[in-house]
């Protein structure tokens, strides 16, 4: 039998970090993954924004949250000798006079502290760019290349052995009070559930709001458009170098088409067009599906009858920017039961949903 303190299923964005940290602090971790090519971490752009959507608000706890996931990556840049996380300027661009004053009306009350440098001050000019109506410069921004930083943690973990590239079996999981055990061969005393919009599929959590939403994204090729920010005016065009930027994002709730989609290409390409003159071509278009929840916060905590499992998931677009702090917030809550978890992330919140019976938690053969 082999014996972990932890297993976790799922090797995305939350996966990934969640086992670090518990490494970190001297766990022995094993990680179950199917290995998708295209799941919503890998085709995600890595965006850490901190100030965002549609209402342009400054992000939850976004000072603490940023500095959590600048730390964390450059420790993991420092142990691979290769660089991950590059910290860039967000431009945000307005599209319309109408849009410009509503932005300038609303800086006078000081809504983004200080993550907005100078917001009546014009953005200086760059070849190419569609900054006619200004626009806002977004400090402590920047993105994450996820799936090269994935790629890295998943090459080291399949050499050291701990993280092994299988579908997972429900029917092969059997829990007791001190622990749970899989395949009749490994045995942890902690399962976390880390596996994405495939929670909606998951025994023991699917109770919970998690409502998938599909995304796609452009890899295209625009030589002379600058790399030095990254740019926002109804898409993010985030510059992964030589000439080589992102575009993303769509948003497509359920149903969902199998794969890309001629319609997402042309929205964002239009969306492109409508950032810069400088002509580009379409080089990969993904499409991956994220997690996301009704009140876009994580869901973090243990099972409510089964406490050996937990779940570590609903990072929505924003995972790479959520992810470490939290991650380092479920293992301290994990280590130590007497550390609570925030109340804006622990599954306690939607805790009236919960109608499960023995019968339910059973219904695929599980032991509790």
């Amino acid at each position: 039998m082999e014996e972990y303190d932890y297993l976790l299923l799922g090797h995305g964005i939350a996966g990934a970090t969640l086992a670090w940290e518990l490494r970190r602090r001297g766990r022995t971790v094993l990680v179950l993954d199917a290995a998708q090519p295209d799941s919503a971490s890998k085709v995600a752009a890595g965006l850490m924004n901190p100030v965002a959507g549609k209402r342009f608000a400054l992000a939850w706890r976004a000072d603490e949250l940023l500095t959590a996931a600048g730390t964390l990556y450059r420790e993991m840049e420092q142990h691979f000798g290769q660089q991950f996380f590059f910290e860039l300027p967000i431009w945000k661009l307005f599209s319309s006079v109408a849009e410009q004053n509503t932005m300038l009306a609303r800086s006078a009350d000081h809504p983004w502290q200080d993550f907005v440098e100078n917001a009546g001050a014009p953005l200086p000019p760059l070849p190419g760019v569609h900054s006619e109506f200004g626009g806002l410069h977004i400090r402590r921004g920047g993105y994450v290349q996820l799936r090269e930083l994935l790629a890295a943690l998943t090459a080291e973990q399949l050499a050291n052995g701990g993280l092994r590239h299988e579908t997972f079996n429900w029917q092969q999981l059997v829990t007791d009070p001190s622990g749970i055990t899989y395949a009749g061969s490994i045995r942890a005393r902690h399962f976390v559930c880390c596996e994405g919009a495939a929670a909606i599929e998951n025994p023991y959590f699917k109770w919970l709001p998690l409502t998938p939403n599909q995304g796609e994204v452009l890899d295209v090729e625009c030589q002379g458009l600058a790399e030095a920010q990254v740019l926002n005016k109804g898409a993010y065009v985030v510059p992964l170098g030589n000439g080589q930027f992102r575009v993303g994002a769509t948003y497509r709730w359920p149903p969902f088409a199998a794969g890309t989609t001629p319609e997402a290409r042309l929205e964002l390409s239009g969306r492109l067009a409508a950032t810069t003159s400088l002509p580009f071509e379409v080089r990969v278009q993904r499409a991956g599906v994220r997690p996301a929840v009704r009140d876009r916060k994580p869901l973090l905590g243990r099972h409510p009858e089964v406490p050996v499992l937990s779940i570590f998931n609903g990072f929505g677009s924003k995972g790479v920017m959520l992810a470490p702090r939290l991650a380092a917030l479920l293992a301290d809550h994990l280590e130590n039961t007497d550390l609570e978890l925030w109340p804006e992330v622990n599954i306690k919140r939607y805790q009236a949903l919960y109608q499960a019976t023995p019968t339910q938690v059973g219904a695929a053969g599980f032991s509790s």
